[in-house]
């Protein structure tokens, strides 16, 4: 498995802890890319992409999640649907 594969694997499986609780919601998030420097690319989706709480949830939520699950890394953005 190469560093990225497993990089994208630890992404994935971190974003799986907190994807039932965007679910509840009636929203979603995907991994879109991971680049050669650690910087993540997420889409929100389903209700999340309209919500205007989705900066506090991608902020206090997400990406609070990815970065104590996988120390250093780059940017975390999301994009929206």
């Amino acid at each position: 498995m190469t560093a990225t594969s497993l990089l994208n694997s630890k992404i994935i499986d971190a974003l799986e802890t907190i994807r039932p609780y965007l679910q509840a919601d009636g929203g979603d998030v995907e991994l879109v890319e991971v680049s050669e420097n650690a910087d993540v690319v997420l889409k929100l989706t389903g209700a999340c992409s309209s919500c205007e709480m989705s900066e506090m949830t991608m902020t206090a939520g997400i990406e609070e999640t990815l970065r104590k699950s996988i120390p250093g890394l780059g940017k975390i953005v999301a994009i929206k649907e």
